[in-house]
């Protein structure tokens, strides 16, 4: 089998070299696009589901909010894990399926338990949400926010309805987290000594504040055309507020002129300012409070592809944002792909120069070197071809993997040029030559079992990598698969 095969490619050289020329192309052309990540995907495909429950206990979200959801959700197909956690104000449930499940399909499953389970929750608590599916390395960016003359409210809102939705429209981001936010709220703080000097209660407070707010339809005007009435809203800032009229009991009027009786108003029973509710979380940046958004980005998405993506969208955004400081580098893991590109091009060319160096000391002969010098790269090209058209990421395990079949490449390149290069200088001293043809057909054969053997022996040494299950097979099964590709392609 590996005489014919030996022989059918030197009798078809010149196909073989268009077809090598055909593979280097394709894979200058393809690669490119390869999606490139951090680390493998080792998380099994889950979901997560945060109901809030302002106002509860962690005792009471553990028995008013998560208990209804689990047994909901009991008995879903492939489930293999159901995890809860129950803190103040919040429920999260998370579900572990088998591996190999389908995400979109085990998501709708659970959409339809929801359902049902909705109706067992408390009124005070909010409908669940099912979070976004992520990546187990979902964070790809961490995006500090700072300024000397804006306050965390108004960088609250710059971060909220400017910079957010712009990231959000970069294709693969997932989502996008502020810490350190600051909701912008108009705050009504009741004085209890001026309600009672005004005979004023709470609740209608309470009622004068709502109505005030509250958005509501203002029906229509039947006329030759049929006109809508839209409620325009009376309040935008605090002071508005302060004016609005408050239901009052018996006696609570204020009386400002002869004559005249004014309505008691909100100011006059409680302060009204701008705030923002109590933080739950906050940000420091640069030794002073500021902004953190936490960039996440879709499964099987390109790491690198969307943090340079985000990174364009920040610099199209500063013109207008000259007053706060952006600072992208806090948490950048594309950098460290980009490095272990880097370290890959570096050992690839060092084992190119070596094996030119080699060849040309103890060969003298540069076509020789040529010969070795392509069959490095075209291996390397060969095994990254093959896991993009299987949908793999090309993450650091991969490139350690083929880091480390470099010196594998790099040694079935010289071994048998080597051969071929002694016998034909042989052949020219002998005195009954051969043809090259016979001569390098021999040489070739002499060395490729042994070639062969070698190489088998050392993908079986990969072998029980992968069978590795769990976390470390994850981990280090795309470095065997990278490792015994390229290791393959050099043959």
């Amino acid at each position: 089998m590996l005489k014919s095969l030996v022989s059918t490619s030197l009798k078809l050289r010149g196909i073989v070299v268009v077809l090598a020329v055909i593979l280097m192309v394709v894979g200058i052309r393809t690669l490119p696009s390869t999606q490139l990540d951090v680390f493998p995907e080792f998380a099994p495909p889950l979901v997560e589901i945060q109901t809030e429950a302002p106002g509860l206990s962690t005792t009471e979200v553990e028995h008013l909010v998560t208990s209804p959801i689990e047994y909901s959700l009991n008995g879903l197909t492939s489930l293999k894990t159901l995890r809860s956690k129950s803190v103040l104000g919040l429920s999260s449930v998370v579900l572990i399926f088998e591996a190999g499940t389908n995400l979109m399909t085990a998501r709708q499953l659970v959409q339809e338990r929801l359902a049902l389970a909705a109706s067992r929750l408390p009124a005070i608590a909010k409908p669940p949400v099912i979070l976004s599916p992520l990546s187990s390395t979902s964070r790809v960016l961490k995006i500090g926010m700072s300024s000397k003359t804006l306050s965390q409210m108004e960088m609250t809102d710059l971060a909220r309805w400017t910079i957010r939705p712009r990231l959000m429209a970069v294709p693969g981001v997932a989502n996008v987290a502020i810490w350190g936010q600051r909701d912008r709220q108009f705050q009504v703080i009741v004085d209890p000594y001026r309600l009672r000097n005004n005979n004023v209660t709470l609740d209608a407070v309470i009622k004068a504040t709502r109505d005030a707010v509250v958005t509501e339809t203002g029906g229509f005007i039947v006329a030759p055309a049929r006109l809508s009435v839209t409620n325009v809203q009376a309040v935008s800032v605090p002071q508005d507020l302060a004016q609005i009229p408050v239901a009052t009991s018996r006696n609570a009027t204020a009386i400002t002129a002869p004559g005249f009786i004014a309505p008691l108003r909100l100011g006059d029973v409680a302060d009204v300012r701008e705030g923002f509710p109590p933080p739950i979380g906050d940000a420091i940046i640069n030794d002073a409070p500021g902004l953190l958004l936490i960039v996440e980005k879709q499964p099987q998405g390109n790491t690198l592809n969307v943090t340079r993506d985000i990174e364009a969208a920040i610099e199209s955004l500063r013109p207008g944002l000259k007053e706060i400081d952006i600072d992208s580098t806090i948490f950048r893991p594309a950098t460290f792909i980009e490095l272990a590109l880097n370290n890959l091009n570096k050992a690839l060319l060092i084992g190119c120069i070596l094996v030119v160096v080699v060849l040309s000391l103890f060969l003298f002969d540069w076509r020789t070197a040529f010969i070795s010098l392509t069959a490095i790269p075209l291996s390397l090209v060969a095994a990254a071809l093959a896991l993009h058209y299987t949908n793999s990421t090309i993450n650091t395990m991969v490139l350690a993997g083929l880091i480390l079949a470099l010196g594998e490449v790099v040694d079935d390149a010289i071994i048998d040029v080597e051969n071929i290069q002694r016998r034909l200088r042989l052949n020219t001293e002998s005195v009954d030559p051969q043809s090259s043809f016979m001569v390098v057909l021999k040489a070739s054969l002499e060395v490729r079992s042994a070639i062969v053997y070698a190489t088998l022996i050392v993908v079986l040494v990969f072998l029980p990598v992968f069978l590795l299950d769990g976390l470390a097979g994850s981990f280090f099964r795309p470095l065997a698969i990278s490792y015994v590709l390229a290791v393959l392609a050099s043959l």
